[in-house]
């Protein structure tokens, strides 16, 4: 069974920093892994085989030595000259044979001394032998097999290896972490800036006026928060013209609805028929009018505040029982969040009275939803569901736009103004079946 690797896609950082690093750090590991790639294939290489056949050579030339002049006398003025020109500490072993070595771990197993050791006293010596690199820290151990013994060779280890591959590897991972030091520090910095943007772009898309925010970072940053700030100034003008147009529209409907209703009631006693179907008319328009201008007062001036969402939910199903209606609420002891209290108390209530003239049962409940998996809670979930017909689902979508009729009646604005206001807060309102057999409206407010 093949295994299959997860994409290339899923294992890269979520975030713009992390990213950024991302394309900072390969790079720069690509480069030190070159630069140590051609130092240590090549300089490295090549210093470490001149060592090592110098060593190799002086053992060569010892050997030699004592091969031509095997006599004791001889083979002192050797170990004499061997000890104070050629730096070789030398014993002899009179009779004694080449046993195996003990194996051992490598004393440095990332550098290449041992092998060019070996393949240099292969090359210069040509007889038996072995090396011990692990017995004395500071030497390395030669034994050689000759014709009446075992000559025993300690090179100083200094000989055959150079702090300059130390210094390098140094070099190479200090520059690396200081220059990824510096560009994490940097990059933050940048980050910062583009997450303050995105903060307060989501807060004001959750209605969460928090003034306009100071340009900082790269120049192409400073441009978007500058963007950002005159987006937000026309929103705000937009949305104050509008609101103020349709104040002022609804408010001048009033007086000529006041005088219509008024001839209404002064039409003779065999018109009062058709009066009372105009007089209805005239009800439904100025019902119209009133929702125009409770939505027009409280959308752009109400400040979001923390509130009970629970005492709100709780202070409406109070009401519509009052009214006669059957509510059950379903809620937790308290959930406090950033509302509009008023808009949202007009948000509900308008689905409460949507369930109202349609059905006879009630059920609303309250949640707190997190955004992932036992994480804090992110959304605060209101349903509200009834046993009434329903809104087919082709049509519920519909069923949100202004003066949206159905066959059940109605103006069709209470759940435009329902959803716009949940809009406001940076939430939605969407229409589902309810368990009850009827429809159910999902508030969804940010936390």
């Amino acid at each position: 069974m093949a295994i299959r690797l997860p994409p290339l896609r899923s294992l890269m950082p979520k975030g713009l920093l992390g990213r950024s690093l991302l394309i900072i750090l390969t790079p720069l590991v690509v480069l030190q892994a070159i630069a140590l790639q051609l130092f240590y294939g090549g300089h490295l290489d090549i210093v470490s085989r001149r060592l090592a056949h110098g060593v190799a050579g002086d053992v060569g030339m010892v050997v030699e030595l004592l091969t031509r002049f095997p006599n004791d006398a001889d083979r002192g003025w050797v170990f004499r000259e061997a000890a104070w020109r050629l730096d070789l500490s030398l014993a002899f072993e009179e009779g004694a044979t080449l046993g195996p070595l003990q194996p051992r771990n490598a004393a440095l197993p990332l550098l290449p001394l041992e092998e060019d050791l070996a393949f240099a006293l292969r090359e210069r010596v040509g007889l038996p032998f072995d090396a011990d690199w692990a017995s004395d820290p500071r030497s390395v151990i030669i034994r050689v097999a000759l014709p009446d013994g075992v000559l025993h060779v300690e090179a100083a280890r200094k000989r055959l290896f150079t702090t300059t591959l130390y210094l390098f590897v140094l070099w190479l991972a200090g520059s690396g972490v200081l220059l990824f030091s510096v560009a994490a520090i940097f990059m933050k910095n940048q980050v910062r800036a583009i997450r303050r943007l995105a903060q307060a772009a989501e807060a004001f898309g959750m209605g969460r006026d928090q003034g306009m925010m100071k340009p900082e970072g790269a120049l192409e940053v400073r441009q978007a928060a500058t963007a950002f700030n005159q987006m937000q100034g026309r929103i705000r003008r937009f949305v104050a013209q509008r609101t103020d147009l349709l104040a002022g529209i609804s408010h001048d409907l009033r007086t000529p609805l006041t005088r219509m209703r008024l001839g209404l009631a002064m039409l003779p006693a065999d018109a009062q028929e058709d009066g009372a179907a105009l007089t209805q008319d005239v009800e439904e328009m100025e019902r119209m009018v009133a929702g125009y201008l409770t939505f027009a007062r409280g959308e752009g001036t109400e400040a979001p505040k923390a509130q009970d969402l629970v005492a709100i939910v709780q202070d409406l199903a109070a009401r519509a029982r009052r009214d006669g209606a059957s509510v059950a609420v379903e809620a937790p002891a308290r959930l406090v969040l950033p509302l509009r209290a008023d808009a949202l108390r007009r948000c509900l209530g308008n689905l409460l009275d949507n369930a109202r003239k349609h059905a006879r049962r009630i059920a609303i409940g309250i949640d707190a939803v997190p955004r992932v998996p036992g994480g804090p809670p992110a959304w605060a979930m209101v349903t509200v569901d009834d046993d009434g017909p329903g809104i087919p689902e082709a049509q519920r979508e519909e069923a949100f736009k202004p003066f949206a009729a159905f066959s059940s009646g109605g103006t069709g604005l209470g759940l435009a103004i329902a959803r716009d206001i949940a809009r406001a807060h940076g939430g939605d309102v969407e229409l589902e079946d309810a368990p009850l057999g009827g429809l159910r409206a999902r508030v969804r407010l940010p936390v």
